[in-house]
């Protein structure tokens, strides 16, 4: 009998060594398996472009704000791009034209220096023009001449700067509307259910919050286009002075 009970004994020992043997196996499988998933996941966002998680995101914000903010976005990099142009053909190597125009003046008269600077583009040229037009007249008449269409020359070269402007404030606004708006929504869903939850409120939180990264990001790209076509503008006006005070020394030796 004892033999017996010793027989089952052991039987059951092995029983349930076996099981729990099997039970261990099947949960280091379990966790190889989770661990392949989340591995593939890990791998599956690594491969995304930064193209390819920026259109998600965008799309996760909302099409009412986030298509006004893309539209700002759109026109202030338009009016941008074409101020750059503008103002990149708008230069002109002053000291070269300063030359060539002094030299004309010494050697074929008032009608040779207008011709350079006929064949100059830029509003340096422009001006130079200008003030040798008037020059028959007197210096002073020049100098004016100079002055007001230096004027003229500087709102060309600030035209459409204030639309660049208005987009770089009102981008962040319209961000920020959209945050405000989808944390109302937040406290709608909140009040209507009676309870707090995570996973309620999570969707509108995370809306209003990518309506405001999208804003932040269209005003730093514009702002940073803003601040060359300023620098770019000031670089221009600080030569057409430059320029202008030279021409009317250039004419005042010219009527000696």
């Amino acid at each position: 009998m004892k033999k017996l009970n010793s027989n089952l004994a052991t039987a059951g020992i092995f029983v349930l060594g076996t099981g729990v043997a099997s039970a261990m196996t099947n949960a280091s499988g379990m966790a190889t398996t989770v661990a392949l998933m989340l591995q593939d996941e890990a791998a599956a966002e690594s491969s995304k472009g930064f193209t390819q998680v920026l259109k998600e995101q965008f799309i996760q914000g909302g099409a009412g704000f986030m298509g006004i903010v893309l539209l700002c976005l759109i026109l202030g990099l338009a009016v941008a791009i074409e101020r750059i142009i503008y103002l990149n053909m708008a230069s002109t190597n002053t000291s070269k034209l300063k030359q060539q125009v002094e030299d004309a003046l010494a050697s074929g008269g008032v009608e040779a220096a207008k011709e350079v600077c006929r064949n100059t583009k830029g509003p340096v040229a422009s001006i130079y023009y200008q003030g040798l037009d008037r020059a028959g007249e007197s210096v002073e008449s020049a100098e004016k001449a100079v002055v007001a269409y230096g004027g003229v020359q500087m709102g060309q070269l600030e035209k459409n700067v204030s639309w660049l402007s208005l987009f770089i404030a009102i981008a962040p606004m319209l961000g920020f509307m959209g945050t405000v708006i989808g944390m109302i929504q937040a406290f709608q869903k909140i009040s209507a259910v009676g309870n707090l939850s995570a996973s309620l409120i999570a969707g509108d939180i995370q809306v209003a919050l990518l309506t405001t990264v999208f804003g932040l990001i269209t005003a730093i790209i514009l702002q940073i286009f803003y601040n060359y076509i300023i620098a770019k503008i000031d670089s221009i006006v600080n030569d057409m002075e430059d320029s202008s005070i030279s021409l009317i020394d250039m004419l005042v030796d010219h009527k000696k």
